[in-house]
C-alpha cells in the first residue's frame, strides 16, 4: 500500500500529500528564522503575518493553521516571547488561525477585502483578549491592540505583492491550482 501502490489515484494523493508536507515544514521554518532573528515588533509582525498569508495562498488553510497554531508556543519555549505574554499563547495562535482562515476562505473573490477583513478580526481576538479574558501589564496589552492591526495588514500587503511575484513568474503556484494525474 502507500508510496508503493500502483495506484494511480494513491500516487496522486501521495504527492499532494508529499508537496503539502513539504511546503509547510519550509514556510514553517522561514517563519521560526523570522521569528528568532531579534527583530523589533514592527519588523517581525508584519513578516510572520506575510508567512500566514503566503502559507494560505501556497499550501492552503490546513498548513497555514497549523503554522499559526504552533509559532507562538515555540517562540515562548525559545523565549522569544517574553513571559508576560505567557497567557496570550492561545489567543495568539487562535488570532493566526482566524487570519489564516478568514483570508483563505475571501481570497479567492478579493484579496484585499480578504487581508482588510483578516487583519481586523485577528485584530479583535487579540484586543479582546487582553481587554476581557486575561489579566496582562498594561505595556503587554497596548501591544496586542492596534499594533496587531497594523502588522496584520503590513504583512498582507507584503504577502500579496510577493504571492504575485511568485506566480506571476512561474516561480510557484499554489497547491489548489496544481494539476495532479487522475
Amino acid at each position: 500500500m502507500g508510496v508503493l501502490n500502483n495506484n494511480r489515484k494513491n500516487v496522486t494523493q501521495t504527492s499532494r500529500n508529499v508537496l503539502f508536507i513539504t511546503r509547510t515544514a519550509i514556510l514553517m521554518a522561514l517563519t521560526l528564522v523570522i521569528q528568532m532573528m531579534g527583530m523589533p515588533q514592527y519588523a517581525t509582525g508584519p513578516l510572520v503575518n506575510t508567512m500566514l498569508y503566503i502559507a494560505s495562498v501556497f499550501v492552503g488553510i490546513l498548513g497555514g493553521v497549523a503554522i499559526g497554531l504552533i509559532t507562538p508556543v515555540i517562540a515562548f519555549w525559545r523565549g522569544i516571547l517574553p513571559a508576560p505574554l505567557g497567557p496570550m499563547i492561545p489567543f495568539i495562535a487562535l488570532g493566526n488561525v482566524v487570519l489564516v482562515v478568514v483570508y483563505g476562505l475571501v481570497e479567492k473573490r478579493n484579496k484585499y477585502v480578504a487581508v482588510v477583513a483578516a487583519s481586523i478580526i485577528k485584530y479583535l481576538v487579540l484586543a479582546g483578549a487582553v481587554r476581557f479574558v486575561v489579566a496582562v501589564p498594561p505595556k503587554i496589552a497596548q501591544m496586542m491592540q492596534l499594533p496587531q492591526l497594523i502588522t496584520a495588514l503590513a504583512g498582507g500587503a507584503i504577502a500579496i505583492l510577493l504571492s504575485e511575484i511568485l506566480i506571476r513568474r512561474g516561480l510557484l503556484k499554489p497547491l489548489s491550482d496544481m494539476k495532479f494525474r487522475k
